[in-house]
Parts: C-alpha cells; structure tokens; sequence
C-alpha cells in the first residue's frame, strides 16, 4: 500500500495485499470496504472490513492488514492539516482518538457511491470537499453515537470474558448482560464497532485460539478442539479449513510441531 509523504488529503481505490507487516504512518487513515473483503488488526484485535463497513486508524498507530482474495477499499490519508481536520472541522479529530469501527446506513451508503464514481470519473473533481462531507457524515453518525453511555462497549472487558469462556458455551446474552444491554441492542452495537455479529467474533476467538495451541504446543487435535470451545475435531476441523484455508493438520506439518 503506497504511503502518501506529503501533508495533503490522499484518497484512492486499491486493493489490500494478503499481508503485510505491522507498520505506522504520519497521517491518519480511513478504510472503507467497496468489494471483496479484508482485516486491519489494530491493537491485536481484527477490523473485518466488507462492502460499506471501514474503520479509521489514528496517525501513528501500529497496525497490519489482510486482503482476503480480491478486494477493493476506498483509502484515505488525512494529515493534520486536512482542511476537513481544520477550522470549523477540528471536532473531525475525535474520529481519530481512538480506532473505530463502522458499518454504513443507506444514506452513508449512496454518498459513498456518489463519491467513488466523482473520483473515478471527474479527475477535476474538489477532493477536499467530498472528503469533508464524508468526515461529516461519519462524525454525525459515529461520535453522536458514541456520546450515548448505552453505546459505549468495552471490547477489553468483553474480549477477556470470551477469552476466559472460550472452552464453554458463550451466548449473546451473558455478553449483553456484562455491557448491561438488552440482547438486540447489544448485537447492534457490537456489529457496528467489530463489523461482525456475536456469534461470529466468538468462532474467530476460537480459531485464533485453536492455532494457538496448534502452533505451541504437541497437544492432540480433540483436546485443541474441547480447549478452544468446538464440539469436536470434526467441528474445528471444518471451521479451521473455511477460514484459514488449509486444515489445522496441515498447519502442524507446516510447521514441523
């Protein structure tokens, strides 16, 4: 991924390669998925990133990527001297206090359209102004959110429950229940700031626990599978094979444990 070295607005449409090493830069950064899928992993914790979900990366944060097959993302450099950080639009700096994690509603959702056809075919187009509006939509609809107690979850606390949980059932509802939310409106909020369900951030703790132990230990594949909270070899098995690509066996072979 080219990284812009002057202090201006940078905006591009580019595939995320399958890896990359763990890197900062200057600028601050929003990705916002257009085709296939990907992940930023910031602070050790994954961003899944598809059609209409992105995230936003603070200047200077340490993070890694992952492109999954053919993908496309809209990419934003914005130093602090974008004009849509400056001014009027200071307050748009909030949206880089921390990384956020954001799906897109279908207003969002037409603008973004709007705006990738302007950069694609108006080379003219003002840049500047199309990346303040978008600044603007997000802060209205992320920082907003965010100033609402309910709304505040603490993917620490809940990261650390489901770590500590993982060799038994873990339901929606203990979860909404640590963030003292009801069930509907925990799995909206988590959605938004993960880009993923319950359900399916808990199987990728799972997995990442089970290649873990794969990869650290001798352990046999059905103790792998109770300890990472599967069914059985059969169940980890198929789940590791989906996501990873290859079977938990061949990763073992791989690495000679």
């Amino acid at each position: 991924m080219t990284i812009a070295l002057t202090s201006t607005n940078v905006i591009r449409r580019a595939p995320l390669e399958e890896i990359s090493q763990a890197h900062s830069h200057p600028f601050h950064q929003i990705v916002i998925g257009l085709e296939g899928e990907a992940e930023i992993i910031i602070d050790g914790r994954p961003l899944h990133i598809s059609p209409f979900h992105g995230c936003t990366i603070p200047g200077d944060r340490e993070h890694c990527y992952r492109g999954i097959g053919n993908n496309s993302q809209l990419l934003l450099d914005l130093f602090d001297d974008a004009p849509g950080l400056s001014g009027a639009y200071r307050h748009h700096f909030q949206l880089f206090s921390q990384p956020l994690h954001f799906e897109l509603d279908s207003a969002a959702r037409a603008y973004l359209t709007f705006m990738v056809e302007e950069i694609t075919h108006q080379p003219d187009v003002d840049r500047d102004l199309l990346i303040t509006t978008l600044l603007s939509i997000l802060s209205h609809r992320l920082l907003d959110r965010q100033a609402t107690p309910q709304s505040r979850l603490d993917l620490v606390m809940l990261d650390h429950y489901i770590e500590q949980h993982l060799a038994r059932g873990i339901r929606v509802e203990d979860l909404a229940g640590l963030a003292h939310l009801s069930s509907a409106h925990f799995t909206e909020l988590f959605r938004i700031r993960t880009g993923l369900p319950p359900y399916q951030y808990i199987l990728r703790k799972r997995l990442n626990a089970a290649r873990k132990l794969l990869l650290e230990s001798r352990l046999p594949l059905v103790d792998i599978a109770e300890r990472s909270g599967f069914a059985n070899q059969s169940a980890l098995s198929h789940a590791f094979r989906r996501h990873f690509g290859h079977s938990p066996g061949a990763l073992r072979q791989t690495t000679g444990s």
